[in-house]
């Protein structure tokens, strides 16, 4: 078995911006796991993140795939990358783009650079996973931000899904989330064939995340 994933995405969450941003990027550099820990963080956090742990791997949560010159309020792969982030999410249910943008990222960013595009679908999954992104998490929206994990409302999406992106591309690694709140949901992920999780409010809106972390690990 391949290296096991969990990705936090700090969204724009008023505990996982600014100050809270650091305090929880420290928090999850604090938790001993063999699992790959990944935060995901606003590009105005993008520095202070990576400053604050240093060990800890950490994402942009968009990027844009433009050049330098007149691009006001776009976000430039290159500059992500000097602030640094070692890779993104792309085409989030709160923040959809086009296929064509994801294609244009895939070529703007360094082999070194992770890139995990986000699907509400199979269809949406295969049609990402053509495009050769390092992973491809399936999140179906209504499930977002909710109580019940992906892995118990709909497992067979999850089933599916791991199912199409190996065999369009074997090298493409999958994750899934919507609703994973606990290691439980995190060690179901792993069996029903994905390499980790995406989530959220897990993490970012419990009253003790360090408990909250170290549960989600638990059983990897």
């Amino acid at each position: 078995m391949g290296e096991q994933l969990v990705v936090v995405n700090f969204k724009t969450y008023e505990t996982a911006h600014g100050i809270a941003a650091e305090e929880l990027a420290r928090a999850m550099a604090s938790i001993e796991t063999d699992a790959r820990m990944i935060a995901v963080v606003s590009a105005f956090d993008l520095s202070a993140v990576v400053a604050a742990a240093p060990n800890l791997e950490v994402w942009t949560q968009h990027l844009d795939p433009i050049a330098f010159g007149s691009n006001t309020g776009w976000l430039h792969p290159e500059t992500a990358i000097s602030r640094g982030a070692s890779g993104t999410i792309i085409n989030h249910a709160e923040h959809k783009v086009s296929l064509e943008h994801v294609a244009m990222i895939l070529d703007s960013v360094p082999e070194d650079f992770t890139v995990c595009a986000c699907a509400a679908d199979i269809e949406e999954a295969r049609a990402l996973t053509a495009l050769q992104p390092n992973y491809v998490a399936v999140e179906p929206p209504e499930l977002i931000g909710g109580d019940v994990s992906v892995t118990t409302a709909d497992p067979e999406i999850v089933i599916s899904t791991a199912a199409a992106i190996s065999e369009i591309n074997e090298n493409v690694g999958i994750l899934c989330g919507a609703g994973v709140k606990n290691g439980e949901d995190v060690a179901m992920a792993i069996q029903l064939g994905t390499s980790g999780v995406l989530l959220a409010s897990g993490v970012t809106k419990v009253a003790d995340p360090v408990s909250a972390l170290a549960d989600l690990v638990s059983k990897i």
